[in-house]
């Protein structure tokens, strides 16, 4: 009885309308899942619930219906599945993430191993309010990482070769933020403009427009929901090794900071973030 208990209190099992049955929320960072993975949700789906699942908006998948009964059986089965039960409560949740550069022709970064590698280290982890995490590869955000308690976006920052430019113009056609004009002949970027897309550098027939940043911008502190709000930003680095551990910053400085009951985007000047960011920044810098 204690250990069925234990599984009903789990974030991923969320009693539903009919305080009866329950959903059980699975495990998937970045929406990864094998095909063998998913035949094996099907036929727990089947066997225990009603036989659907439901895909959430954090790419993850629900199993619906379930009778408290099952849970145990239900939780073993998704272990051996590959695919456990996820989180949903205070806690950090399953880590979202677009296709990155596995697929992505816009993407700048490795979004999928960065959001596994994240995942290994901090999902589940109890907090006092709930952490999500969304990584996009490029500054479309797909996975909108500004609306998200941390925000991970992949950018490049484009220098033009000199002298090379032929002024053909494709940048220009291609340049969503009109960053970039054509004036003598050449190609001129207004960086005040310019979102770090990369969408110029790769546009450019002759190669002439090269990659002279590429690096990771973290923010802190958004949200979705009924009143949305941007996140701030923290600081930008130069590799997945460095996001991971200031991401653990993040969790830690939150974990012994910030109060339960208010979302992090309404107390991040209470549990001072701008201390929290000189400190981060300093750091970086050493």
């Amino acid at each position: 009885m204690y250990k069925e208990f234990g599984v009903h209190m789990k974030g991923g099992v969320i009693t539903e309308r009919n305080s009866d049955l329950c959903t059980v929320r699975i495990r998937l960072p970045a929406g990864k899942i094998s095909v063998e993975q998913l035949r094996g949700i099907a036929l727990i789906a089947k066997k225990y619930g009603s036989g659907v699942v439901h895909c959430t908006t954090r790419q993850s998948i629900e199993i619906p219906h379930i009778l408290p009964s099952s849970l145990l059986k239900i939780e073993k089965a998704l272990e051996k599945n590959g695919t456990p039960i996820g989180s949903e409560r205070d806690e950090v949740v399953n880590i979202l993430a677009c296709p990155g550069i596995e697929r992505c022709k816009f993407a700048n970064i490795d979004t999928i191993t960065l959001a596994q590698n994240i995942d290994s280290k901090l999902f589940g982890k109890e907090m006092p309010v709930k952490i999500r995490i969304a990584i996009s590869g490029c500054p479309n955000a797909c996975t909108s990482p500004m609306l998200n308690e941390i925000g991970i976006m992949g950018r490049v920052r484009p220098v033009r070769l000199p002298g090379e430019c032929t002024g053909c113009g494709t940048c220009v056609q291609y340049c969503k933020e009109n960053a970039i004009l054509i004036k003598n002949g050449i190609s001129v970027l207004d960086p005040k403009k310019c979102v770090q897309c990369g969408v110029c550098i790769q546009s450019c027939p002759f190669d002439i427009i090269q990659a002279e940043h590429r690096h990771y911008l973290i923010l802190v502190g958004g949200r979705r929901g009924r009143h949305p709000h941007i996140g701030r930003e923290l600081v930008s680095v130069e590799n997945a090794d460095q996001v991971i551990s200031i991401v653990e910053k993040i969790v830690t400085w939150v974990f012994r900071r910030a109060w339960s009951g208010r979302l992090l985007s309404d107390q991040m000047d209470d549990i001072q973030f701008e201390k929290f960011k000189d400190e981060i920044v300093k750091n970086i810098k050493k």
